[in-house]
This record gives structure tokens, sequence and C-alpha cells, in this order.
């Protein structure tokens, strides 16, 4: 197994603040990874608080057993299983809702997960390894219209169809495998790219995204999350790319304003409907500083909304 190193959470005292915690409340952080934000939020939280985590990583799952907290739960299942698992441990509301998207440095630097070039290692990508279907699967029998357009939509590839073509035409002579294998190939294919950036870098994200379902499941959270705030509670979520920012940036923006109704209804404005939103504050970025001590997060983008009381 390689060695990782450790991993940076971004956005720290930002998403912490933004939660506006109460010493007694019930928080979930949807992306439990090393735990750098539920350390954080446990560490304001008073005996009565309590905080629920999820995770699908097994390796981020083994990491938290470290965490021997008894007003602390971490839980095994993708955030899309929300509402189930709190109505399975009788949860009908909580006071904050925290999701840090994305992938996180040890997924990305530990070559035997399969999400980087940077490492010829098999092609699994997943982050759930228990379950589900690896990359170089997915790839074995997905059509080159359904490869287009996945890294067309997920991966924003100008060349998607050149590339296709081409992972398809290399699997008539075996699996494509290997994350070495897919590099190669991509880069064969891509007749030009942006400076500094690697051939398959867009191909990469495509991939890792399709297998995740990240955008499916950010899409399943995010009204669940709403539905089950107390008013006053926030929702957080912290982005790394443009298509997450986009889904929360909507998202919240429709989830802010009233409902659409017939232009003709005779209604007073008192009487319209009240959106469940209201949104907090601009969009945060992380501080110069921050990003030169972490390049990672030079990407990252903070929004909060808090629950109505409609």
């Amino acid at each position: 197994m390689t060695t990782s190193a450790p991993h940076v959470t971004v956005l720290l005292e930002e998403a912490v603040e933004a939660l506006a915690v109460k010493p007694d409340g019930l928080y979930v952080d949807g992306t439990f990874g090393r735990g750098g934000h539920s350390r954080a939020v446990l560490a304001k939280l008073g005996h009565q608080g309590r905080l629920i985590a999820f995770d699908r990583d097994p390796v981020a799952i083994a990491a938290g057993r470290g965490l021997d907290d008894p007003r602390f739960e971490l839980v095994h299942a993708p955030f899309s299983d929300f509402a189930e698992a709190l109505d399975a441990r009788r949860v009908a509301q909580v006071d904050g809702v925290l999701l840090d998207l994305g992938v996180s440095s040890p997924q990305l630097d530990e070559a035997e997960r399969g999400m980087s070039f940077r490492f010829d290692a098999p092609l699994d990508m997943r982050m759930d390894t228990s379950r589900g279907e690896t990359a170089a699967e997915w790839l074995a029998q997905a059509p080159v219209a359904e490869i287009t357009r996945v890294l067309r939509e997920y991966g924003e590839e100008r060349f998607a169809y050149e590339i296709a073509k081409a992972l398809a035409a290399a699997r008539a002579g075996g699996h494509v495998a290997t994350t070495g294998q897919l590099a190669a190939i991509v880069e064969k294919a891509v007749r030009t790219r942006e400076p500094g950036q690697h051939p398959a870098t867009r191909t990469f994200q495509a991939l890792r995204i399709c297998v995740n379902r990240e955008l499916e499941e950010l899409s399943l959270i995010l009204p669940q999350a709403v539905t089950r705030l107390v008013p006053g509670g926030r929702l957080v979520v912290i982005s790394f790319h443009s298509l997450e920012d986009r889904i929360v940036k909507r998202f919240m923006r429709d989830e802010s304003r009233p409902p659409q109704l017939p232009a003709r209804l005779p209604l007073r404005a008192a009487e319209l409907p009240r959106p469940r939103l209201t949104l907090v504050g601009r969009q945060v970025r992380p501080s110069d500083a921050e990003v030169a001590a972490n390049p990672r997060a030079r990407s990252a983008v903070m929004r909060v909304a808090a629950r109505t009381e409609a």
C-alpha cells in the first residue's frame, strides 16, 4: 500500500463557524473523510450535543474508529442514505448539515485506489471499495456514445468522442485495466491540452464522478437535508469543481425563492408560499494563505443557507 500525505481539511474554521453550532445541537457531517470537520464540531458541542457522520470509504470508516466519543456516531453509507439512516436512529430533525464534497487527498495519493494518473495501478476509482463497479469494469462494456457523454458532461472534455473511440479500439485487444493504460490511451487521443495540465486530467475526473455517481448523490442529499433541518438550521456545502458547485448554487437559489405561481393568481404578497431556505452571506473561498499551505484548496467554494419557518 502506498503512503499518502496527511489529509488537510479545507475551510475548516469557516465551515464550522457557518454551521453556528449550538452546544446541545444535533449535527450531520455527510463526508467524514479523516474527521477534520467532525472533530471541530465536537469541540464546540456540549455534553448533550450529538454528531452523526457518514462516509462510504472503508478506509475512512477505519480511521473514524479512533474517534472515541459518546456524542459521535460514524455510519458506513453514502450520504444519499441520509433520511433512511436518521429514521433508523429515530432522528426527526437536525440543527445543521455539512457536506465537504469531492475526493479526499488519501484517495488521490494511494495508488491502489486507481484515481490518479500519477501511479500505474488497477483502474478502480471507487470510493467504496466494498461494492459496486470499478472504472475498468465500466469501460469494458460501456458503448462509445455513453463514454462520450460521460467525458463530455462530467469532464467537460472537448475531445470526448476521440477518447471514447480510442478506448473502444484499445479494449478490442483486452481490458483497459490500469491507470497507466488509460492515461497513455488518452494522451495519444488528445491533440492539444491547456499548459500545465495532463491530457488525462478531465478523463480521470469524469470516470471517477461516473463510477461513484457523485452528482446524483449530491442531487439526492440536498432536498433530504433541507427537509430535516430545524428552522434556523444551517446547510453548509463545500464544492471543488464547477459541476458540483452549479448544482449547489442552483438548489440553494431555487429553494430561497417563493414557488412560481400563475401570474394572474389573485394573491397578496403576504399570502405567497414562503421559500424553505434563506441564503447566508456570499460564497466563501480559501484565503491566499490556505491555498499556499494546501494547493488542493484552490478550487474550493463554500455556500451556506439556513432553513426558514416555512
